[in-house]
């Protein structure tokens, strides 16, 4: 079977990786794919957004499966156009796809369905003066997001009411965000801790990954900046056995019969970004796709055939998997360029990756990364996902692997957290 991966980060190595262990794959292409990636498909030199030319190589090649990594392709429409064309594709089509292309659609959205999420309202630039007067009339701290996609950095999180007046300015006077800041959903702040589901399903059915948790901001204990993610780990202990039947019954499946309802199946994978509050647990925010880091530690820990599972997806057929985990933890650290998330520097030579794999346990998956004479350097702010896979649940002994592989990895500027999965140690009442 031929295999074509979309997508150049953390989360397509992580896919090639899982799927170049399944006998039936013999090919696998990647666009535009990175140095990592290179070493295990073959790189195509096409724009993640170019879907017609994506939909030519695929028809070209005799692709079997299309496995859509980043969320522009999927708010584009690419799933659409390809199963027009007769051709298997791992995602959402675009309607579904709005869940994560538009804050605005899936606010509205869970409205409509009564799924529990922070109380809302939404500005358009027209609206300025409004967005003020409620962001006076509300206590801080307050939640302000860019309605679009905003690459996972379109949220900010404002600690004061004067805060909030600035981030506010910024996206209507300055552009903060682009086109994607159009529109400002302006949320209460949830208390609690965060975690990541994942939502496997054919339109029908649906299985359940393991639970994560992501480390969104720049700093070690959450503090500075919010980032694309600057690390992960799973299973995370907050969502227990009940509390995940309680996530099932509240949220995955009052969202996928809404999506029928709405005449719309969803396909592919749904990413529930939750925050348990006192309350109980409440939706975040949306993503038509596997996370990136996220990725990186819940599919290694699938134990079984990724081609087999990701093409029961795509061809409403997921009832006949039975979908099983290993007996493990894994844990990945990101090791970014400095300046990320702001201006960071590129081009810089990476060494140690050669001790690395050799580690029993130890996955380096590149995010931003690129050959250059020969050398492997750095192309992206986020550059390498050093990943630890410990069996037996043992969390401690799995960050500890990871870090040691970190230390054996070194480039100009390489910067990193130092407490990745460190919640996971800590006592849960959840």
């Amino acid at each position: 079977m031929n295999v074509l991966i979309i997508g150049s980060g953390g989360r397509e190595h992580a896919f090639a990786w899982k799927l170049k262990q399944s006998p039936k794959v013999s090919k696998i292409y990647c666009a535009p794919g990175n140095a990592g990636i290179a070493e295990i498909a073959e790189l195509v030199p096409l724009n993640i957004d170019d879907i017609d030319g994506l939909l030519q190589f695929a028809k070209k090649k005799r692709i079997d499966l299309t496995v859509t990594g980043p969320e522009v392709p999927l708010v584009k429409g690419i799933v659409d156009l390809f199963e027009k064309h007769g051709m298997r594709i791992f995602g959402p089509g675009k309607y579904a796809a709005q869940l994560e292309g538009s804050k605005v659609f899936a606010k509205d959205f869970m409205k409509r369905h009564r799924i529990p999420t922070a109380a809302y309202a939404t500005f358009s630039r027209a609206e300025y003066s409004k967005a003020q007067q409620h962001l006076t009339a509300n206590a801080a701290p307050i939640v302000l997001k860019a309605d679009g996609l905003a690459a996972g950095k379109g949220a900010v999180v404002c600690q004061s009411t004067g805060e909030a007046l600035t981030v506010l300015r910024e996206c209507f006077e300055k552009d903060m965000f682009g086109e994607a800041g159009n529109i400002i959903v302006v949320e209460e702040f949830m208390k609690g801790e965060e975690a990541s589901i994942f939502v496997l399903s054919d339109g029908t059915h649906y299985k359940l990954l393991q639970p994560a948790q992501d480390h969104k901001q720049i700093l070690d204990g959450d503090k500075g900046k919010n980032t694309g993610g600057m690390g992960a780990y799973a299973p995370a202990p907050v969502v227990s056995s009940a509390l995940l039947k309680r996530i099932e019954k509240e949220i995955v499946v009052p969202t996928l019969n809404g999506m029928r309802a709405e005449g719309k199946s969803y396909k592919g994978c749904l990413y529930v970004g939750l925050m348990m509050t006192k309350e109980g647990p409440k939706v975040v925010e949306f993503n038509c796709r596997l996370g990136d880091p996220e990725a990186q530690v819940v599919l290694p820990l699938i134990d079984g055939d990724l081609f087999d599972i990701l093409s029961a997806c795509a061809s409403n057929s997921l009832r006949t998997i039975d979908l099983r985990f290993h007996e493990a933890s894994a844990v990945c650290v990101v090791m970014a360029s400095r300046g990320y998330p702001d201006g960071y520097e590129t081009g810089k030579p990476i060494e140690g990756l050669d001790a690395v794999l050799s580690d029993d346990g130890v996955v380096v998956f590149h995010a931003g990364t690129k050959k250059e004479n020969g050398k492997t350097v750095s192309s992206g702010g986020r550059v390498l996902g050093v990943t630890a896979i410990g069996y037996g649940h043992d969390l401690e002994g799995t960050i500890a692997a990871a870090y040691t592989a970190v230390k054996k990895i070194t480039f100009d500027g390489a910067y990193y957290r130092s407490d990745i999965g460190i919640k996971g140690l800590k006592p849960t009442t959840a």
